[in-house]
């Protein structure tokens, strides 16, 4: 069941798209900068985390009411929405004060970022995020026959899209904890600031202005 002929094009697919940037790449390397390579460690296993609740959601046939329910898609890609906002007008207004992204030496900060703030804003930027909701609700049927156990492998294939989206965030995380040095210097620290910030803002706004599938 967990390794079957549908298995190995599910690995391909999930790869390819796990590669192609978007919200969780962004919040992977401005976490990073924040607080270091700790800090985007448990901000990238926080994002994979939520994975499990689509795949939960997505077997259970919860996706399929927000997709028939415009109230309750609307809702919840308001929220994401607003999150996404929220966390950008952080960065920006950290920008404007020239606080900077206190990092030292291999992205260890100065003032260590408590676990539980990376862990909750990884967290909430993937289960808020309908787009998520609808992905999973959309692809992850393509894999599962039609004697399998629905719910367990829905669970099965968010463990390997776990695994491999963490390989690669933690990939970048290495990378940005490397150029710490580079990244302390208060201009460069503003200017990842002011630029997370402003495409995360855009991302909400285009979060929010979008149509139901």
């Amino acid at each position: 069941m967990f390794f079957d002929a549908q298995f190995w094009p599910f690995l391909v697919a999930i790869t390819l798209l796990t590669l192609t940037p978007g919200v969780d790449t962004l919040l992977v390397i401005r976490n990073t900068s924040r607080g270091g390579v700790r800090d985007g460690i448990l901000t990238s296993v926080a994002i994979c985390s939520g994975l499990f609740v689509h795949a939960t959601v997505s077997a259970l046939g919860i996706s399929l009411i927000l997709l028939q329910s415009a109230w309750a898609f609307n809702a919840l890609k308001l929220l994401g929405a607003g999150y996404l906002i929220w966390l950008g007008l952080r960065s920006l207004a950290s920008a404007r004060r020239g606080g900077g992204l206190p990092v030292a030496d291999m992205g260890v900060s100065k003032e260590r970022v408590r676990a539980w703030v990376s862990l909750r804003e990884g967290f909430l930027s993937n289960v808020l995020n309908p787009k998520t909701v609808v992905f999973y609700m959309a692809f992850l049927p393509q894999f599962i026959a039609p004697g399998d156990p629905a719910l367990a492998k829905s669970l099965w294939l968010a463990g390997i899209h776990f695994v491999i989206a963490n390989i690669w965030q933690m990939g970048m995380v290495l990378m940005v904890g490397s150029a710490a040095r580079w990244l302390a210097k208060r201009w460069v620290s503003r200017m990842m600031e002011g630029a997370t910030g402003t495409v995360l803002v855009l991302f909400g706004i285009k979060l929010a202005l979008a149509q139901r599938p």
